[in-house]
């Protein structure tokens, strides 16, 4: 009994050590590719957007690879089409086309429909254009920098003031780990972050800051989406492709969600090709 008791905060240390090491590894390449440019960025969101198909395959359709087929076209769709502008329709038919057939796929294997079965491509193309497209606009890449910095921030601190604070549970049928400690630190942490991109920058330090809240409050609702899904569909990781992380659904969920919460407020404010704009400029 003492030794389990003694294994378990080793074990907790060496995953957080692993975690460590990937995102050192993994941040300042990410960082990299969207500081070289929208097409670059645009690249990579593409190809994430195949890994996340892959694995959302994976949780909802049992590892069929005809549905990885419509839900990886939807994602490089999405992306190719926010910085192609003269191909954003026939991208958007392709999306339409990808998730008809997405859905007639379901229906012809008669396994029964749950959101998650209808939602895969809308959440794939959606996602890659929304980062893809708050990248190639004007000040594109303080908002993508912003974004980072508010999704990263918000889920270390919900991890940190989960582990430490503990507490009631946020959503125990979702997700039983989850605590109202968790999710207030991550709204901390997208606030702070918010206001320091927003200092370095020159920006509205206050909207920035309430911003940056919002955003680690979404950033915890796109980890709830896909942690149902994974408890529909009883799997613990999307993946094993990150070590310590799991897989890339399980990174990115959240920054995904608010992206997109990101450029419906930015094309709200200022247009859809000018959604950076709307997002920073208070």
């Amino acid at each position: 009994m003492s030794e389990a008791g003694t294994s378990r905060p080793r074990d907790r240390g060496g995953r957080l050590k692993t975690r460590i090491v990937a995102a050192a590894v993994l941040i300042p390449a990410v960082l990299l590719l969207t500081w070289a440019g929208p097409v670059p960025f645009a690249l990579l969101v593409a190809a994430v957007s195949l890994l996340m198909a892959h694995e959302w395959a994976g949780i909802v359709h049992d590892g069929d690879p005809r549905q990885f087929i419509p839900l990886a076209m939807a994602g490089v769709s999405g992306a190719l089409g926010a910085i192609l502008v003269p191909l954003l329709a026939l991208a958007g038919l392709t999306v339409a086309a990808c998730w008809v057939a997405s859905i007639l796929l379901t229906a012809w294997d008669m396994r029964g429909f749950t959101l998650h079965h209808v939602l895969g491509v809308p959440y794939m193309a959606l996602s890659a254009f929304a980062l893809a497209a708050l990248r190639g606009a004007e000040h594109g890449l303080v908002a993508i920098l912003f974004l980072f910095a508010t999704v990263w921030s918000a889920d270390t601190l919900a991890y940190f003031a989960g582990k430490s604070i503990g507490g009631p549970r946020f959503a125990p049928r979702i997700s039983p780990n989850k605590t109202w400690a968790g999710f207030f630190g991550a709204v901390l942490g997208g606030a702070l972050a918010g206001g320091i991109v927003a200092l370095f920058a020159g920006l509205s330090v206050l909207a920035l800051f309430m911003l940056g809240a919002l955003m680690g409050a979404f950033e915890q609702m796109g980890d709830l989406f896909e942690s149902a899904a994974k408890r529909r569909f009883g799997v613990k990781d999307s993946g094993r492709l990150i070590p310590g992380h799991g897989g890339i659904l399980d990174r990115v969920d959240g920054l995904v969600a608010a992206a997109v919460l990101a450029l419906l407020i930015g094309t709200w404010r200022a247009g859809l090709w000018d959604a950076a704009r709307g997002l920073l400029i208070w």
